[in-house]
């Protein structure tokens, strides 16, 4: 045997010395062809990979139970994560970072439907600036890209520095359904890179290092809590509507359309129900219309229009567009509307209508992604360390620190016309274009509007109007005057409240709303985003449209009743009769342009002199 095996090894190894002699050429041909690409694709991965490192979080309660990650997306310290991340370790979680540091940080804002949470990290010092990625574009993603993720699967990054793997995007746009009413997500990547317990609330990236996505959920149920390459990340696209709100300390709601769609047999979504309070419904739409596009989204199926909705926060206002069989002229009617979307889930939900959640992790055992603690087991937890300075509960709000931090800002940016006070009545004239209905041609008409923060009086042409919005037992005819106007008198009221008395002009309060699209001249093709407030006051609500970085205010719309029209400005910031005034003040109801005020003379009087006067 031992011949025998040395024979046998002396001729693999001639074997192996000549096979080696044959191909050493074409492997050596090979190498140098392709290692300086392997080599430069390999060196640019490694560096991104060092590059983004430094942004993922390892978050923790403040016993260091539990596990999640997140990422952050600016040198102030905000981070994202999942909800059901933060929901076990309540306002106030402590992070840790690849510097071996460990920080304190306080919960921001919560968008329970869509799992995501935006907390911030505490800067160890004045000036303290933290490492952070950029967000990227997740509408550019495609199936077969590769990506990469980072965070702290099985709580392995004791030392805070990630776990990062490497692999495919397996699909785009994928609808995962919601657990009861939340954890839905809508418009997700699917991916085969790696993704375990640990890594919820970590970012997807691109081979650019920018965040495509914050990895949430996995299909882990056939195998327990082990990756099954089937993983799903939260579209950073979607995100970004939801950031304002998020950094305004908002609980966040998601939309729908207030109708219900389903799939005929040629494959398209056609409405079968609707809320007649609804929008969509005062808007035209009604069942058996055929949604066609939701946002310059082409809708095919029902499954593709709740997809599509999802992505957006309740009472945006987006583009929608229907067609409908007009049967009397054998055609197909194609109609574009505004439609401002509803919530998703009632403000208090039924105990009979409460999600199912699954049983209690074990003490120290951190829910698998998708499955948060159940909501009913949920305790207030005192908020500790320094990010309890940070944190104010409000109901309604997530942290209404955060709140009064972004209302204070947009304020302070604009204007407050200084001798516009609210202490004068304000005396404002010029000319009305009425709006014809019939014609839609405008008719010229001198006014006189008078306001002195309890009452409104309004001389149109020949005719008197006078309305005392906040008067027991006011008749609703006298809030919605002028006759079609939707309540301009009342609009106008609310108008000098927020120039003169600001956030003290609302009883009830006045708080950042985050970011909306606005539409200036009532189509989809001039919308803007910009910046809300949303003011109570009595039975009325307002919104304040605002454009902060040009110290404006853009528009309004002021609800007389709920679930209905509201009567809208839009103002002009150019040529008015005074600093920061607007020249021109459009005013619209529902569907139509009510008339267009031009703004000529600013009187200011003072109470007792007016008095004197008439």
């Amino acid at each position: 045997m031992g011949k025998r095996a040395g024979f046998t090894s002396l001729i693999m190894s001639r074997w192996s010395s000549t096979l080696l002699a044959l191909l050493s050429p074409v492997a050596i041909a090979i190498s140098s062809a392709l290692d300086p690409i392997v080599l430069q694709d390999e060196n640019q991965r490694v560096a991104v990979i060092d590059k983004l490192t430094p942004s993922v979080v390892a978050v923790f309660d403040r016993n260091g139970r539990g596990g999640g990650s997140g990422v952050l997306i600016d040198e102030e310290g905000y981070a994202l994560t999942n909800f059901h991340v933060v929901q076990p370790t309540g306002p106030t979680p402590r992070c840790g970072l690849s510097d071996g540091q460990l920080y304190d940080a306080v919960v921001v804002g919560l968008d329970p439907v869509g799992d995501v949470a935006l907390i911030k990290l505490i800067p160890p010092k004045p000036g303290f600036k933290f490492p952070y990625a950029p967000l990227g574009d997740s509408d550019t993603v495609r199936a077969g890209d590769w990506s990469i993720a980072a965070g702290n699967p099985f709580l392995l990054a004791t030392d805070f520095r990630p776990t990062v793997t490497f692999g495919l995007v397996s699909g785009v746009r994928r609808y995962q359904y919601p657990a009861g009413t939340i954890l839905e997500y809508t418009d997700c990547i699917q991916i085969d890179t790696s993704i375990n317990p640990g890594n919820s609330g970590g970012p997807l990236f691109n081979l650019r290092g920018e965040v495509i996505g914050i990895n949430g959920r996995g299909s882990f149920e056939k195998r327990g809590r082990i990756n099954s390459g089937v993983g799903y990340a939260i579209s950073i696209n979607q995100i970004k509507n939801f950031l304002g709100h998020l950094r305004g300390g908002l609980l966040v709601d998601h939309a729908t359309l207030g109708a219900v769609a389903r799939t005929g047999e040629d494959g398209r979504a056609y409405v079968f129900d609707i809320l007649e309070r609804s929008d969509a419904y005062r808007r035209g739409l009604r069942t058996d219309d055929r949604i066609v596009s939701v946002n310059d989204r082409p809708i095919g199926n029902a499954n593709q229009l709740q997809n599509v909705l999802g992505i957006f926060p309740r009472g945006w206002r987006i583009p929608v567009v229907y067609e409908r069989v007009d049967k009397e002229e054998n055609r197909i009617v194609r109609k574009e509307i505004l439609v401002r979307l509803m919530g998703l889930i009632p403000r208090e939900l039924p105990e009979d209508r409460k999600p199912e959640k699954p049983e209690e992790p074990k003490p120290g055992e951190k829910p698998a992604p998708g499955k948060p603690i159940p909501i009913k087991s949920r305790k207030p937890m005192k908020p500790e360390g320094e990010g309890a300075k940070y944190y104010v509960p409000r109901p309604g709000f997530a942290n209404y620190y955060f709140n009064e931090l972004e209302r204070k800002r947009v304020l302070a940016a604009l204007p407050r016309p200084q001798d516009m006070t609210a202490d004068k009545v304000w005396v404002l004239q010029g000319e009305v274009e009425l709006y014809d209905e019939l014609t839609g041609k405008p008719v010229q008409h001198p006014f006189k509007l008078e306001l002195d923060g309890k009452k409104v009086l309004m001389k149109l042409g020949p005719i008197d109007y006078q309305t005392e919005p906040l008067r027991v037992g006011e008749p609703i005819g006298n809030l919605r005057q002028p006759p079609g106007s939707g309540g301009l008198l009342v609009a106008l009221h609310y108008w000098r409240l927020l120039l003169t008395d600001q956030d003290k002009g609302f009883e009830q309060g006045l708080h950042y709303g985050g970011y909306e699209p606005f539409y200036p001249d009532g189509t989809s093709k001039s919308r803007i985003l910009t910046e809300v407030l949303n003011g109570t006051s009595g039975p009325f609500t307002v919104k304040f449209f605002t454009r902060p970085q040009e110290k404006r205010v853009c528009g309004l719309e002021c609800y007389i009743e709920e679930d209905a029209d509201p009567c809208e400005l839009i103002f002009t910031a150019a040529n008015g009769p005074k600093p920061d005034l607007p020249g021109k003040v459009e005013v619209r109801f529902g569907d139509r342009r009510w008339g267009t005020l031009h703004l000529r003379k600013v009187e200011l009087v003072q109470p007792e002199a007016e008095s004197e006067k008439r």
